[in-house]
């Protein structure tokens, strides 16, 4: 709208009691009208409409819609009453559970506040829609300094009232006789406090957006090139071509976040807004401090003193003991001795697992050691029998038919076996 100087802000503070519920996906809304209205170098006002609910006080702001905006005969802006009602009563239908209705509009404007080219919409939504309709004055100039003040929202809620003129406040003494105008009622604008209510769907929607939004990039577009450049290229052959193509893509910056990226960013990014809004409430209650304390070497307190302040400011230091427990505390003692017991079980499975492979071992060199002592028996018995090389052929009869009869236990009998021990009782025989 027109940067004009001449506010409506009444200089009178609301009376109303009424509050407002701000929803995020109403900024959402505004933030991507007006990146649209920029990024298409687009002229005339940014106007939007808002849906809501009016319960006794508290009104809400849960939908938006952008507007057409026409001219009017004196270049003012101006609504289509048919599109616009039609537009309403179509967003009614969509949003029926539960019923929303046109709570206000919103349009940008100045710091200063809205001024007379916002009157003509609003004289039109008070008219023909609502007569309570609040204005959401969005302030373009503020948002590059929104983080500096504190995380403040570059917008203003604004209700309006009908105040008397000059007229009205004039006090002076007139004759019955004279004739004086009536006093002239003229719309002024007031200031409305309002706080940021998220639903659990809106959470979902705004977390997917703040993480995707990080993974956009801007890759600047390829230089033209000139006619006769293009003729030469043309006339060269492939081959140079394609590796300026990879030489092309190899040198195009790579932007894109993965999801671990995202999350680890989202994550800090949380981190540092707490510990911002920590350090801000911890120089915040160190000022006041520091203002109601009083010494010999400085002048005396401006600040009112306050005790329900001082409570709360005692009940959060008292709360740090249990946010840091000290390092010999008994939390610290049963931590640590949970921790032994669970490492003094795990080293007694090892050492169970141990004992159990060593008692396989023993079993098994015990085996081995058996079958030593028994062959060392058989070959002693078998050494001195027999009267000579064939008393030692015939000594040998005996332990030749235990193996072959192992070997027939074990799948080594047959025919081989018979061979063998018809064999070894021929040459017993002959020593005989």
């Amino acid at each position: 709208m027109s940067e004009n100087s001449d506010s409506l802000v009444s200089p009178k503070a609301s009376d109303s009691g009424l509050h407002i519920q701000l929803h995020p996906l109403i900024l959402l809304t505004i933030s991507d009208h007006i990146t649209r209205h920029a990024a298409r170098c687009q002229q005339g006002p940014i106007v939007g409409a808002l849906l809501g609910q009016q319960n006794g006080r508290e009104v809400t702001l849960e939908h938006a819609f952008e507007c057409l905006v026409t001219e009017g005969p004196n270049e003012e802006a101006q609504l289509p009453d048919s599109w616009f009602a039609e537009r309403v009563q179509q967003f009614k239908d969509v949003h029926k559970a539960p019923a929303l209705d046109l709570v206000g509009w919103w349009s940008t404007s100045p710091p200063t506040g809205p001024n007379a080219s916002h009157l003509p919409i609003h004289r039109l939504i008070l008219e023909k829609h609502n007569e309570s309709a609040v204005f959401l004055a969005f302030h373009p100039g503020e948002v590059a300094g929104a983080s500096s003040k504190g995380g403040k929202l570059p917008l203003t809620i604004y209700e309006s009232v009908y105040e008397g003129g000059e007229n009205a406040n004039t006090n002076t003494m007139q004759v019955d006789s004279e004739e004086h105008p009536p006093p002239t009622l003229s719309i002024k604008f007031r200031e409305l406090p309002y706080s940021v209510e998220t639903g659990e769907a809106e959470m979902i929607g705004i977390d997917t957006v703040a993480r995707t939004a990080r993974n956009a990039a801007i890759y600047p577009s390829t230089t033209s090139r000139d006619p006769s450049q293009t003729s030469k290229a043309k006339q060269s052959s492939k081959e140079p071509q394609q590796q300026q193509q990879q030489q092309q893509q190899t040198t195009e910056p790579s932007d894109l976040l993965s999801p671990e990226e995202e999350e680890l960013i989202a994550s800090l990014n949380t981190r540092l807004n707490a510990i911002r809004t920590l350090e801000s409430r911890i120089s915040l209650i160190k000022s006041y401090v520091s203002s109601i304390s009083s010494s010999p070497s400085t002048p005396p307190p401006t600040t009112t003193l306050s005790h329900p302040i001082l409570r709360n400011i005692n009940a959060c230091l008292s709360h740090l003991a249990l946010l840091t427990p000290p390092a010999n505390s008994a939390l610290t003692r049963e931590t640590l001795a949970q921790a032994n017991d669970v490492h003094l079980v795990a080293l007694l499975g090892q050492l169970s697992h141990s004992i159990s492979h060593m008692r396989e071992l023993g079993k098994r060199t015990a085996i081995l050691n058996n079958a030593r002592r028994t062959m060392a028996a058989a070959a002693r018995k078998s050494g001195p029998s027999g009267l000579g090389g064939g008393g030692g052929s015939g000594g040998g009869v005996d332990l030749q038919m235990r193996m072959a009869g192992l070997q027939g236990r074990y799948g080594g009998g047959g025919a081989g076996e018979e061979m063998l021990y018809s064999g070894r009782l021929g040459a017993g025989g002959d020593g005989f």
